[in-house]
């Protein structure tokens, strides 16, 4: 069994869609083992607590640097014993210590399709933004492995979805979370722990 940690910042409805998964069974050789949260007052702690799983809070606002916080990280997923690590979003950027204890065994999902609208400053509702801006007729979902570069690891799945006329950035971003990053992701974390992905 894979131990499964989660890094979180915000409400936690990527992390909610992986609770889902694990619950009724799809991630397969996968467990929920841990999630880490980056803020305090993060609600994705409280849906990690309902579902009886392990949480530390890691405060990005308390480490004067990325190097101590990305320490502080690497040490509580070592302690965990983890197999693999999702980010979920996870809106601070992880350090070498942990890049190297976990190459090629952390994932991300990011809501559009890689290459575009992705890399520094690129998250949240700021991508539907820039999306929306530049008159795309397609955007989506992609779930890729984390490496020293912003959102430049290889790519694992994608999933589509059309632009509507009427799309604004707030109901693009909730289409896109529905029908792309909570299908992408649990897949992708199944994928891993199958065997189906290698690590």
């Amino acid at each position: 069994m894979i131990k499964i940690a989660v890094l979180v910042s915000g409400g936690g409805t990527n992390l909610q869609a992986l609770i889902d998964a694990w619950k009724s069974g799809g991630l397969r050789g996968g467990e929920l083992s841990l999630v880490i949260s980056s803020a305090e007052e993060a609600f994705a702690l409280e849906r990690a607590q309902n579902a009886g799983i392990k949480t530390i809070v890691i405060a990005r606002k308390k480490y004067p640097d990325i190097r101590g916080f990305d320490s502080a990280v690497a040490d509580a997923l070592a302690e965990n014993d983890t197999g693999l690590v999702v980010l979920a979003g996870f809106l601070s950027i992880l350090g070498e210590k942990t890049l190297g204890a976990y190459k090629n065994k952390i994932i991300n999902v990011h809501p559009a399709l890689i290459p575009s609208f992705c890399g520094k400053g690129f998250y949240g509702l700021r991508v539907h933004k820039a999306v929306l801006e530049k008159g795309v007729k397609v955007t989506g979902a992609t779930v890729h492995i984390v490496n020293e570069v912003v959102d430049g690891g290889r790519i694992i799945l994608q999933k589509a979805i059309d632009v509507l006329p009427d799309d604004t950035a707030e109901s693009l971003q909730q289409r896109v979370m529905k029908e792309c990053e909570w299908v992408l992701l649990p897949k992708a974390v199944a994928m891993f722990c199958n065997g189906e992905e290698k690590i």
